[in-house]
């Protein structure tokens, strides 16, 4: 079992997600994130596939910390807009784009729409230089819902409609979103691989 784990990421809502859902399981577990390294900058995400990224993003921050590192990538895929955002998720009409505008955008493209099937799909690397680096992949199935819904989340949660709670993702709890997120999911995963 390691006794510090670095999440690769400057984003603090993303690392407060990751750090709460692995300290509920490792509470004995050091976990830093890139902001206690200010010199560790974030690479360009290249790769094709969000395995890819989060190998990228996980082995950089090794290098730079010399730590165990955990990356994430994630992204919502949309079946009637041909999966995007995906990949693109962050990036989908402009990194500066607040997220609300993002989805004012998503809902036009889908007004009238029956076909509203959608997915957060989410990877996660583990890495430190010299070792091999490990991933793994984990799906929340959900529709995107008529309107935004709920204050609870970041990002895609206020129309990411789960029809087995009726509800948004933004309309849970922190505790129950962890539940059953993709990155709760995922997690779990990364959790049973790290003390089986």
């Amino acid at each position: 079992m390691i006794e510090r784990l670095v999440i690769a990421t400057h984003n603090r809502k993303k690392a407060g997600e990751m750090v709460t859902i692995l300290q509920t399981r490792f509470s004995g577990l050091q976990i830093q994130t890139l902001a206690d390294y200010p010199s560790a900058g974030e690479p360009d995400e290249t790769g094709t596939t969000y395995i890819a990224n989060a190998i990228i993003k996980a082995e950089a921050a090794a290098e730079a910390t010399d730590e165990w590192c955990l990356a994430d990538d994630a992204g919502l895929e949309i079946d009637a807009m041909e999966g995007a955002p995906g990949l693109y998720s962050k990036r989908f009409a402009g990194e500066d784009t607040p997220f609300a505008e993002k989805i004012r955008i998503i809902l036009e493209n889908l007004s009238g729409r029956e076909d509203r099937a959608a997915r957060f799909r989410c990877a996660v690397a583990f890495a430190k230089t010299g070792e091999p680096t490990v991933s793994f992949e984990a799906i929340c199935e959900g529709v995107i819902a008529d309107a935004p819904s709920g204050n609870g989340g970041f990002g895609y949660d206020p129309v990411f409609w789960l029809p087995e709670l009726g509800c948004t993702m933004a309309d849970l709890t922190a505790e129950q979103k962890h539940a059953v997120s993709h990155r709760g999911k995922v997690l779990r995963e990364f959790g049973d691989y790290l003390n089986p």
